[in-house]
């Protein structure tokens, strides 16, 4: 039987519930309860603005987006955020989900840390990166009532170091390829937790320091 939490019914088909038991299997309890937040801010989000979603898709891109984090899905060279969406990606090609819904998922996946561009998209896409944001930077927190937060922080509950906790699994999941932050916020994470050895990479340096003689 499908959970309603906050007045949002959790998708209970095949497909969602075997990304909730892959992602389960997957990541420990701290990016496991994120990822079931983000999907209740992004569903209560798309309520709120009244955009018409689909909330199977939006469940699939929340449980997915930090797949790329695991050891398992983690990439040599690739943005923590493409192997996540890679991984989605290949999960619901094999359910034979249509490309046009593959495709969003993965974008939304994709997109999630990069701020500006996410919002203007389709409702998959947006309410991702809205309910990520909610979770981890408490943008629009104050939009949802105490109710709402209340009773999905009661099902998944945000850890007394949470803030903390995701940082460090962020820099845990990019330290070792920390080329991939260049141009995105996720520079910032390796500043604070790899100081010694973290060089930020420089757009005006690259351009600069080109090939082309003028």
């Amino acid at each position: 039987m499908s959970q309603i939490i906050a007045g949002i019914r959790v998708p209970d088909s095949n497909i969602a519930r075997a990304a909730t038991q892959l992602v389960r299997d997957t990541e420990d309890d701290l990016l496991y309860n994120h990822s079931r937040r983000v999907f209740f801010w992004g569903a209560l989000t798309g309520e709120r603005r009244g955009l018409k979603y689909d909330p199977e898709l939006l469940y699939l891109g929340a449980m997915f987006h930090d797949m790329g984090l695991t050891e398992r899905y983690s990439s040599p060279d690739l943005r923590f955020e493409v192997d996540g969406a890679n991984a989605a990606r290949d999960f619901m090609k094999s359910y034979g989900v249509p490309e046009r819904d593959v495709e969003d998922v993965w974008t939304a996946i994709a997109l999630h840390t990069t701020p500006g561009i996410p919002e203007h998209m389709r409702p998959t896409i947006a309410l991702v990166t809205a309910g990520v944001e909610m979770d981890v930077l408490g943008i629009a927190y104050h939009d949802f009532t105490r109710e709402q937060r209340q009773q999905v922080c009661d099902h998944h509950p945000r850890e007394a170091n949470f803030k903390e906790g995701i940082i460090d699994h962020f820099a845990s999941g990019i330290i070792k390829k920390p080329e991939t932050t260049f141009g995105n916020v996720k520079a910032d994470v390796l500043a604070l937790r790899d100081p010694e050895h973290f060089v930020r990479g420089n757009f005006c340096s690259i351009i600069l320091g080109s090939a082309w003689p003028s």
